[in-house]
């Protein structure tokens, strides 16, 4: 969808036409409830959340300005329900995500078709690693490497100083990687993905 299309869709809502806002539900549905499980861990707590964050996106939508794309804000939106609800049932969930790190040059998890085996393989081994994490960790690498939040928005959200976020951020990054690099299966495949990537770009 394109972002005038959302803006057409935006001004019918806040005209009146509430049938206006299915569209955007539709075309973000799967990204907020994905966010929501990977916060959250639990299916079902993740349905709840995204349908909170879709009521409340509704009715706050007078007060999206346009400053940053609709996706963005809802995104913002979503990351804050999950917390919320995060700090009121206090649990722990098992995330999913694209680790980037240079040190073991893993910086993106994409693989052609033929690669399925090997990248199915890759994100087992980083989910049983992100598991082993405490909560905190896990929720800033949630925050920042797949919700794709700056330091400044975590630090809003969580009342923390710019200061630090970054260093939490670092220090489950640290832990994450050495956890990774204990596993034998994880760094196999992932050197095998660099000399792939080495051959194409050669």
């Amino acid at each position: 969808m394109t972002k005038e299309r959302e803006s057409e869709l935006i001004a019918a809502v806040l005209a009146g036409d509430a049938d206006s806002f299915e569209p955007l539900v539709l075309e973000y549905q799967k990204k907020i409830y994905n966010l929501a499980l990977r916060m959250t861990g639990d299916d079902d707590d993740a349905f709840d959340c995204a349908q909170d964050a879709f009521v409340k996106a509704f009715v706050s939508l007078k007060d999206f300005r346009g400053e940053s794309a609709f996706g963005s804000w809802l995104y913002r939106l979503a990351c804050n329900v999950c917390l919320d609800f995060l700090r009121r049932e206090k649990r722990r969930g098992v995330v999913s995500l694209t680790v980037e790190n240079e040190e073991l040059d893993i910086a993106d998890l994409r693989f052609l078709p033929e690669d399925e085996l090997e990248r199915t393989e890759l994100r087992d081994a980083i989910n049983t690693a992100l598991s082993r994490l405490p909560a905190t960790a896990r929720q800033m690498i949630v925050m920042r490497d797949v919700s794709g939040l700056s330091y400044a928005e975590i630090g809003r959200m969580l009342d923390l100083e710019l200061g630090t976020v970054k260093s939490r951020i670092a220090r489950a990054r640290e832990k994450l990687v050495k956890i990774l690099s204990e596993d034998e299966t994880f760094c196999t495949r992932a050197a095998s993905k660099k000399r792939k990537e080495g051959k194409t770009h050669a």
